[in-house]
């Protein structure tokens, strides 16, 4: 039976003629539905720091908004000078988060817009970025669907899927990369069965996709990441869909703490493991997973974060990477919004470009 379109949360927009950037506080989730207005350079860098905006795509689409918005506050009226206060926005916008490259590959399409711009007046630059930014939103919105396209080609109605962290409507543009083939399926009526790892130490499945999957009337079962494994065994599963912050030439792919030991399990069990990556994710620069750089957070997000008093003992040295490297052998497959690449990464994933 077919379903109704889902309904879809903008959890990033420009308001230009208030020179606002209005995001979803994705750090309040799931106890308040929150719109954050920021107007200042700082709060935007704020922002996407503490994850109240996050998922590589909306990270993109938050700093190439920020970046105008930055520019466009700019006094200056020559190329050069306006050209030093967009580097400078986005020098400091770069620093915010050093793993999803989505954000530094949409802070060079603004540059390179800019510098396409030159010898024209700084109002007309200041509007071409705006196109820029505005065109990146919505590239990303046809890449969600089109990856949710290409994933729905190789799953089966009423399957089982695990996913881990949170790559949804929220994440992105609109539909999401891991998730788009889910909110797709429900408008074909595939009556997919979601279970969510709660994705500890943020949360983001228990807080963010468990959130979104019920409110869009998807069938959705939150466990705990040590219960991925009982849920495979137990034949829940049948294939896992996961989002991706970089994906290295050879096919290894960052995405959130405790993907790769999703990944293991999945080997174990004989159950395919997909990563849904748009090619803006593809770092073809990066030739390994032990090139990228691990971002490291604050103990307190293990330690006390989530609790009336801290649950662990007051001092104790804590490791707290923000992501892991799923090594290319335990992958199946990586989604794209141009196809399927498979194994050997090195050969299909630069193929996925032309």
């Amino acid at each position: 039976m077919m379903g109704k379109p889902v309904d879809v949360i903008q959890s990033v927009r420009l308001d230009d003629e208030n020179n606002t950037l209005i995001l979803l506080d994705q750090t309040v989730l799931p106890n308040e539905k929150n719109f954050l207005h920021l107007k200042e350079l700082k709060d935007i860098w704020g922002a996407i720091y503490h994850l109240k905006v996050r998922g590589a795509p909306a990270i993109g689409i938050a700093a190439a908004y920020g970046v105008y918005l930055g520019t466009k506050q700019s006094a200056a009226e020559s190329y050069e000078e306006l050209y030093l206060d967009f580097k400078k926005a986005k020098e400091y916008l770069a620093s915010s988060r050093p793993t999803a490259v989505n954000l530094f590959w949409a802070l060079d399409r603004m540059e390179a817009r800019f510098q396409k711009e030159e010898g024209k007046a700084a109002a007309e630059i200041k509007q071409a970025l705006k196109e820029e930014a505005e065109k990146i939103r919505a590239e990303d919105e046809k890449v969600c669907e089109s990856i949710g396209q290409h994933a729905l080609s190789i799953l089966e109605p009423g399957w089982g899927i695990l996913t881990h962290c949170n790559a949804g409507t929220i994440a992105t543009a609109k539909y999401g990369t891991a998730l788009a083939p889910i909110y797709l399926g429900q408008e074909k009526g595939y009556d997919f069965k979601v279970y969510a790892d709660e994705t500890r130490p943020l949360l983001q499945g228990a807080r963010l996709t468990a959130w979104e999957l019920e409110e869009a009337g998807v069938d959705v079962t939150l466990i705990c990441d040590n219960m991925a494994s009982i849920v495979m065994k137990e034949g829940k599963i049948q294939a896992v869909l996961v989002g991706c912050d970089r994906v290295a030439a050879n096919g290894d792919a960052a995405n959130k703490i405790g993907t790769s030991g999703v990944a293991i399990l999945a080997k174990h069990y004989n159950i395919p493991f997909y990563v849904c990556a748009p090619l803006s994710t593809v770092d073809l620069a990066c030739k390994t997973g032990d090139d990228i750089h691990i971002e490291l957070r604050d103990s307190e997000e293990i330690t006390s974060k989530w609790y009336e008093k801290p649950m662990a003992p007051d001092g104790v040295k804590t490791y707290n990477p923000a992501f892991d490297v799923t090594d290319n052998e335990l992958i199946t497959g990586i989604i794209t919004e141009n196809g399927i690449a498979y194994a050997p990464y090195t050969e299909s994933l630069p193929k996925m470009f032309k």
